[in-house]
């Protein structure tokens, strides 16, 4: 956990994922360039680098390939959304970034219970670990008016093992603004 610290946000989150997966916390992490990108020692040769392939390489050693999804039109999906979280989710700049985010998934969940439709994979896993930063800072406002995403977030933070010694983000039942006049 030491060493996944002091790699930041991300290596926190390889650290709750590897707890999350049930693998036991002996993985080796540093990072290279500018960005911090993590890398992942491993003991046959290189090492893996980039948040995606340390994640999937975690899943199977955790043999919880499902996580990836099981037809290949889930598994893109899966992937899809794992690069949106390694290319949107974290680089923010600006408050405007972060709505922009925010409205994205909302509507995107609209109609879904998960990112990837009807399974949870692991995509729902770094997106809630990647987004937990922002959605602890989120007025009762903003959550109502990102309704479909505070829905998923909280489906997610109750999902046995992921949200671990995470704040828990608290969502009221009643919608404290209705359309009708």
């Amino acid at each position: 956990m030491a060493a996944a610290a002091r790699l930041g946000p991300v290596g926190e989150e390889l650290a709750l994922l590897e707890k999350a997966l049930g693998l036991q916390s002996g993985y080796k992490y540093g990072a290279q360039g500018e960005r911090q990108i993590p890398v992942l020692q491993t003991n046959n040769g290189p090492g893996l680098t980039g948040l995606i392939t340390i994640a999937s390489y975690l899943v199977k050693q955790a043999k919880k390939e499902q996580l990836l999804g099981s037809s290949a039109e889930e598994k893109a999906v899966v992937h899809q959304w794992l690069e949106y979280r390694v290319t949107q989710i974290g680089r923010q700049s600006s408050r405007e970034d972060t709505r922009t985010v925010l409205k994205d998934l909302n509507v995107h969940l609209e109609d879904k219970v998960y990112l990837a439709g009807n399974s949870f994979t692991l995509a729902d896993i770094l997106m809630y670990y990647g987004l937990h930063h922002v959605m602890v800072d989120l007025t009762v406002q903003e959550k109502e008016i990102y309704l479909n995403v505070s829905r998923w977030f909280n489906h997610i933070q109750h999902y046995p093992g992921v949200r671990q010694h995470l704040t828990n983000v608290i969502f009221i039942k009643n919608r404290l603004y209705t359309n009708a006049h």
